[in-house]
C-alpha cells in the first residue's frame, strides 16, 4: 500500500527564511547530503505528453494526479534518479529508482527498452513514454537548504533561486542558465511530514502567520516555458 505524506508550502520573503532558520536550527538537523554550506543544488527534468496533460492536470487541479521526472544533484551524474511523484487529497507519494548515465541517455534518445530485471517504476515509465508519448519538457533548478526532524519524519526545506531551462542538452552543464520564476526575493518554504508535525515545530517557525499556497514549480516553469 502506498504511503502518503502531508506537505505544506509556502511563500517567504528571506528575512522570514532567516528568522525560521534561527528558531528550527537547535530543534533540526541539516539533511547528511547538503554540503559544507548546508545545502545543495537540485535539477530535475519533467516529462510530459503531446497534450501537455500534466501542465493543465496541474492548473486543474486534477485529484489524481502524477508527473514524471528524472532528479541530479549539484550538476553531477554520480547520482540520477527517476521520481514518479503522485498528489491525492493534497498529500503526495513519491516512487523512485536509480539511472545509470548511460540508461539516462537511452531515455533521451528514446532508445531505452527496460527488462524484467529493471525497477517497476523504470518499466512503469516505459510503458507510459510508449503509451503517451512521454517526452522531457523542461529543466527545473534551485539550491535547497534541508532541516529533519524525526518523530513524524518531518522535513523542511528552504528552496531559493527556482529556476527553468528548456535546454534540455544542458541538464548536467555546471553553469546552466536558468530563468528565475518568482519575484525577487522571494521563495519557498515547504513542510514535509506523514502522521503529525509537532506542535512546537508548527510554532517555532510561526506557519500561522504565512499565507500558505499551492506552489508548483513544475506549472510555473512549464508556464513560462510553453
Amino acid at each position: 500500500m502506498e504511503s502518503f505524506r502531508n506537505e505544506l508550502k509556502y511563500l517567504c520573503s528571506e528575512g522570514e527564511l532567516t528568522l525560521i532558520a534561527s528558531a528550527i536550527r537547535p530543534l533540526c538537523a541539516l539533511d547528511s547530503h547538503t554540503t559544507g554550506s548546508g545545502t545543495y543544488a537540485i535539477r530535475s527534468l519533467y516529462f510530459d505528453d503531446s497534450e501537455n496533460s500534466c501542465y493543465y492536470d496541474n492548473e486543474n487541479g486534477t485529484d489524481p494526479r502524477e508527473k514524471f521526472r528524472i532528479r541530479i544533484y549539484n550538476a553531477s551524474d554520480r547520482q540520477i534518479t527517476l521520481e514518479c511523484k503522485k498528489k491525492q487529497r493534497y498529500m503526495t507519494h513519491k516512487d523512485s529508482c536509480p539511472l545509470t548515465k548511460e540508461q539516462y541517455q537511452m531515455i533521451l534518445q528514446g532508445q531505452l527498452t527496460p527488462t524484467s530485471e529493471d525497477a517497476p517504476l523504470l518499466r512503469k515509465f516505459y510503458a507510459q513514454c510508449q503509451q503517451r508519448y512521454l517526452r522531457p519538457k523542461v529543466i527545473v533548478a534551485y539550491e535547497r537548504t534541508p532541516f529533519v526532524y524525526p518523530a513524524g519524519n518531518v522535513r523542511i526545506t528552504f528552496d531559493r533561486n527556482i529556476g527553468c531551462s528548456t535546454d534540455i542538452d544542458g541538464f548536467f552543464a555546471p553553469n546552466l542558465p536558468l530563468r528565475p520564476i518568482l519575484p525577487l526575493g522571494k521563495q519557498i518554504l515547504e513542510v514535509k511530514y506523514d502522521e503529525f508535525l509537532p506542535d512546537f515545530l508548527y510554532t517555532a517557525m510561526d506557519l500561522g502567520s504565512l499565507r500558505q499556497t499551492a506552489f508548483s514549480k513544475y506549472y510555473l516553469c512549464r508556464k513560462f516555458s510553453i
